[in-house]
């Protein structure tokens, strides 16, 4: 069996344990968090059916029934989230690419003025709006623009549902943020569509509802963020049974110049300055949500169960470190020790082309990498007292079931929380996630999941957190 997957973050040197850290510890591991240093080569723990089309003889023979097609290639695409970041960017290189992609639905949130544009350059079948009064707009923006070809505007969970299961399409660009996005990736494989994978929650809250499905139905499921398609790209012609390792790579968010007990100091004496520092980001200019995962590396144990669910490796094999330079997007280890990783500028559209062109390399206007223009590349191993969120999130997935939607839930409330300056400290992010994993136990379900019971559960620890979050014993200096 294969048997690793290392996952890669920039961070500060590890210090010394404090007493901060074990407080934060104490809150944060019920059943006991232990720190893990690498692949154990086990082979122990591995899913026999990854989301991904890897490490089996049948996804290599399909990737070289797709090579030899050629790159003369068109596919439909149905984008969900259209006015976001990852919709903008897909949208780019259909217009580098006009013969290879075409538009038939696009859905999104409440800018009806840049759907009006999308309709009116892509002419879709179907443009969804998340409320009436959006899709009202849409309509009277779209008449006045003079729309020749007016698409079927629809709105709410219909609309992205209708956007998903679109017939013409063959794939769905997940960009929506959230469990919204689960019901329409769920139709959307149902038909049989593949899926490009911009939605962390469809595998980290979803992975035992999704993966049963996608073998099911025998679809593709495309990461399109950089770090998983890194690894998918790496493990192109890697032979059943050759991946060891995988190796993820992340910048190590706000905080990665400073010490462990730097940082809690400042959360002690400046927790003001702490709170604006965490929603800035070193090399990426992302949203404040993502930016703030960076800085608690919560982000980095949320890829490490989506890693998991997409190329089937075992938690002990999937390893973070730290990148600063955000160049190395990530790795993989094979079983002959030889380690392959995938380069690049920091970009999203490079990840995103290959989730929709998939195995083929379309020749794009992008600026290419230039290895003496860089200089250096460093990497160093993350501070796991300083970063609780990464043991917190290796212990949802060893748990697995309906823990890593508690996870995933928890988090998005306190990161709201956070941000939302309720009086929330940044070291009570993971204070109040760790609680709401903890009362979870009781319930917890690890057989015959359902997407019923990811919704319900994800339902209940936001209203946990939302509790708890008015009453926690705030996290300080012992």
């Amino acid at each position: 069996k294969p048997s690793s997957i290392i996952i890669s973050s920039s961070s500060s040197s590890a210090m010394g344990i404090s007493k901060l850290a074990l407080v934060l510890f104490s809150a944060g591991s019920a059943s006991g968090l232990v720190p893990y240093s690498g692949s154990k080569g086990t082979g122990e723990g591995w899913l026999g059916n990854p989301a991904a089309p890897v490490n089996s003889e049948a996804s290599l023979k399909k990737t070289l029934e797709k090579s030899l097609e050629g790159s003369n290639f068109q596919k439909r695409l149905s984008l969900l989230g259209s006015t976001g970041s990852i919709g903008t960017q897909t949208l780019d290189i259909v217009d580098a690419c006009p013969e290879n992609f075409v538009v038939d639905a696009l859905s999104a949130g409440n800018n009806a003025e840049l759907m009006a544009e999308q309709v009116m350059k892509y002419k879709p079948k179907i443009a969804s709006m998340s409320t009436e009064e959006a899709a009202n707009e849409l309509k009277e923006r779209l008449s006045a623009a003079g729309c020749q070809k007016m698409p079927q505007i629809m709105f709410g969970d219909e609309g992205i549902l209708a956007a998903a299961t679109v017939d013409t399409a063959d794939t769905v660009v997940t960009g929506i943020v959230g469990a919204a996005g689960l019901k329409p990736t769920i139709e959307a494989i149902k038909l049989k569509k593949d899926i490009a994978l911009a939605n962390k929650e469809t595998l980290i809250s979803g992975g035992p509802v999704i993966n049963p499905l996608v073998k099911e139905y025998g679809i593709n499921m495309l990461p399109a963020d950089s770090e998983h398609s890194a690894i998918f790209q790496c493990l192109q012609g890697v032979p059943e049974g050759g991946l060891r390792r995988v190796i993820l790579t992340a910048s190590g968010g706000a905080f990665r110049d400073f010490s462990k007990d730097e940082l809690f100091t400042l959360c002690r004496d400046d927790p003001r300055s702490v709170q604006a520092k965490a929603t800035t980001h070193p090399n990426w200019a992302m949203g404040d949500k993502i930016t703030l995962d960076s800085a608690t590396m919560m982000n980095k144990g949320l890829e490490v169960i989506e890693a998991h669910y997409l190329f089937g490796a075992s938690y002990d094999d999937i390893d973070i470190v730290i990148h600063p330079q955000s160049i190395v997007h990530s790795m993989i280890e094979t079983q002959d020790t030889s380690c392959l990783a995938q380069l690049g500028w920091a970009d999203m559209r490079l990840p995103l082309v290959y989730s929709v062109s998939w195995p083929h390399r379309l020749k794009m206007p992008y600026k290419p990498l230039d290895l003496a223009e860089l200089s250096t590349l460093t990497f160093m191993k993350p501070d796991r007292e300083k970063y609780p969120c990464i043991e917190l999130a290796y212990e949802a997935g060893r748990a697995g079931g309906t823990m890593t939607a508690v996870l995933n839930a928890a988090n998005e409330l306190a990161n709201e929380k956070f941000r939302a300056d309720v009086g929330l400290g940044f070291l009570d992010i993971p204070k109040l996630i760790a609680s709401a994993m903890e009362a979870h136990k009781e319930d917890l379900k690890t057989e015959d999941v359902t997407l019923d019971d990811i919704l319900s559960c994800d339902e209940w620890a936001r209203k946990f957190v939302e509790e708890k979050s008015t009453s926690v014993e705030k996290v300080l200096f012992v």
